[in-house]
C-alpha cells in the first residue's frame, strides 16, 4: 500500500470515530468501545474494497455487508455517513424517536444498510444467504460480515461456519473483531472462544489472523481472501476496544454507554490532534 493511500485511510479512520463519539453522545446510549475498535476495518470496506455506489445504494450488483454484531451501529453509520450514504450531521440523532438512526441497523431506513441485525449470531446467516445466492444467481459480488469475539460464544455462529464451508462459499468473507472484552468483562472469563483461528480452520475456513489497526495488513487479507477458491475465508483481527479514546481503550465498561459532555469533549480533542497530525495541521 502506497504511503499517499495509507495517510488517507487514515484520516476517514479518525472521521469515522469522531462520527462514534458524535453520534454516541447525542443519542446519550450506544456502543462507542466496539465501534472504535472496528473503526478501521469498517473504513478500508467502505473506502477502499467493497464495490459500492452511495447513490445508489440498492445497485443489484453491488458489493454486501452485514453488521452481525448489529450493536456498533453507531461504527457503521459513521462510516456510511462519511462515505456519502447521508449526511454527517445526522449522526447526533442516533437512537432519537423520529431518527431512521435507530440503535441497530435498519435497511429499511438506513441508505446503505444491506442487513437489519441486532440479534446476535444472526447476521453470519444472513450473510451466508447472500452469498449462497450470489452463486445460484451466477452474480461476482462478495459479501463481507463483521462479528464480535463475543458474538462468537452464539451456537448459531458455528452453524453459519459449517454451511459457509459446506457449499464453498468463497466469495465469503467473515471478519471477528477480537478485541477480547464483552460486556461483562474479558471474553476469555466469559466463556473462551480461544483459540478462535484454529476453530475456523477445524470447520474448513482460510484463515488469517492479522493487527486489525494496520492497513497493509487489512489490504493483505483482503486479497489473500479475494484469491481463495473452494472456501470461504475467515479473518481473525486483533483489535483494541476504544481505540484512539485513551479512557476508552481495553476498558469494558465502554463496550455499552455514552459519553457525557466532558467525557465527549476528552474524546474529540484527542481525535481532533490526531486528525491534525495526519493532516499536517
Amino acid at each position: 500500500m502506497t504511503e499517499s493511500k495509507k495517510k488517507q485511510l487514515q484520516i476517514a479512520a479518525c472521521k469515522v470515530r469522531m462520527g462514534i463519539i458524535e453520534g454516541t453522545h447525542g443519542a446519550k446510549a450506544g456502543h462507542p468501545g466496539g465501534s472504535l475498535s472496528a473503526a478501521d476495518m469498517f473504513t478500508y470496506l467502505y473506502f477502499s474494497e467493497m464495490n459500492i455506489d452511495p447513490a445508489n445504494p440498492k445497485w443489484e450488483d453491488r458489493d454486501r455487508f452485514v453488521l452481525s454484531k448489529g450493536h456498533t451501529a453507531p461504527g457503521l453509520y459513521a462510516t456510511l455517513a462519511n462515505r456519502g450514504f447521508f449526511p454527517v450531521e445526522d449522526l447526533p440523532t442516533l437512537r432519537h424517536i423520529d431518527s431512521y438512526l435507530q440503535g441497530h441497523p435498519n435497511m429499511n431506513t438506513v441508505p446503505g444498510v444491506d442487513m437489519s441485525t441486532g440479534s446476535l449470531g444472526q447476521g453470519i446467516s444472513c450473510a451466508c444467504g447472500m452469498a449462497l445466492g450470489a452463486k445460484h444467481q451466477g452474480k461476482s459480488f462478495r459479501v463481507y460480515t463483521l462479528l464480535g469475539d463475543g458474538e462468537i460464544q452464539e451456537g448459531q455462529v458455528w452453524e453459519a461456519c459449517m454451511f459457509a464451508v459446506h457449499y464453498k462459499l468463497d466469495n465469503l468473507c467473515v471478519i471477528v473483531d477480537n478485541n477480547g472484552l464483552q460486556i461483562d468483562g474479558a471474553v476469555d472469563r466469559v466463556m473462551s472462544p480461544y483459540p478462535i483461528d484454529e476453530k475456523l480452520k477445524a470447520f474448513g475456513f482460510h484463515v488469517v489472523v492479522i493487527d486489525g489497526h494496520d492497513f497493509d495488513q487489512i489490504e493483505a487479507a483482503m486479497n489473500t481472501a479475494r484469491a481463495t477458491k473452494g472456501q470461504p475465508t475467515a479473518i481473525v483481527m486483533k483489535t483494541t476496544k476504544g481505540k484512539d479514546v485513551s479512557y476508552m481503550e481495553n476498558n469494558a465498561g465502554w463496550h455499552g454507554k455514552a459519553p457525557n459532555d466532558a467525557e465527549y469533549e476528552a474524546a474529540m480533542s484527542e481525535l481532533r490532534a490526531i486528525l491534525a497530525g495526519l493532516e499536517g495541521k
